[in-house]
């Protein structure tokens, strides 16, 4: 049995995490001003600002999620990087709302509140830094890899371990592409040299970066996130700083132009 899907960092995340960060720091400025000032105006607006960006906050959370299930590598330094980012997101949002249901009658704010909004914008500030490493340290963003790498093609999988599975036709990929297989729940990447196919696990030993977001040239795999290099073929590391091998799999190409696991993992 197989399923296709095709998945990779969603375009509307980057997009819509100005407007929670832009509306709640804004809350913050126009609370603060009014309680000094005594300018209901103000704090009005800090209000209807605090509204927007827990709902903008929310709105953004959800390819976020998206992107935390489906994109961020398993089992690597960036999921757990990802992890306390959702996490402090969450923090933050709840403060504002906090912040929110302690505003007055006619919507002014307290030291409490103005307090908590404090804390929620700090919280945010740091949140969003883990986002921007995740994005240029972890490469969780549209499409980064290389020139002629071909579309993304990532799918899913299941048959029985040791049987040979047909996960893809020769016409899929060109020399030195990549695409990556969920085969009974593991993480595969199989990829074209010069005239056959060779297959490896997706995760990097070092840090746990995929591979298949990385490069191909001539069986040689390099992961993007720290510049490991290994043999697609025996899964041998070539370079640094990774030190222990990934795992490879046998592939064979049938005569009707079918590519097999030979043994996929169970």
């Amino acid at each position: 049995m197989r399923s296709r899907a095709h998945f990779k960092a969603h375009p509307l995340h980057p997009a819509l995490i100005p407007f929670p960060f832009a509306f709640l720091t804004g809350a913050l400025l126009f609370d603060t001003i009014g309680l000094i000032r005594e300018s209901r105006a103000l704090w009005t607006t800090g209000a209807h600002l605090t509204i927007a960006g827990i709902a903008a906050g929310v709105l953004a959370a959800i390819p976020g999620i998206i992107d935390y299930l489906y994109t961020v590598p398993p089992g690597s330094s960036g999921k757990k990087r990802a992890t306390r980012h959702g996490a402090l997101n969450i923090i933050a949002l709840a403060l504002f709302g906090g912040a929110w249901a302690l505003r007055g009658p006619d919507w002014s704010p307290s030291l409490a509140s103005t307090a908590l909004e404090l804390v929620g914008a700090s919280t945010l500030a740091y949140a969003g830094w883990l986002g921007g490493t995740l994005i240029t340290r972890n490469l969780i963003s549209v499409d980064h890899r290389y020139a002629r790498a071909g579309k993304w093609k990532e799918e899913w999988f299941a048959g029985k371990a040791g049987e040979p599975l047909v996960v893809a036709h020769t016409d899929d990929l060109a020399a030195d592409q990549m695409k990556l297989l969920h085969v009974n729940g593991h993480r595969i990447v199989l990829a074209r040299k010069a005239d056959h196919f060779i297959a490896f696990d997706d995760s990097c030993t070092h840090r746990g970066g995929s591979l298949a977001g990385g490069v191909m040239i001539d069986g040689t795999v390099q992961c993007l996130w720290h510049g490991s290099q290994f043999d697609g073929s025996t899964g041998g590391v070539r370079c640094g700083p990774a030190r222990q091998p990934i795992g490879a799999y046998e592939v064979r190409q049938a005569q009707n132009g079918d590519v097999l696991l030979v043994s996929p993992p169970g």
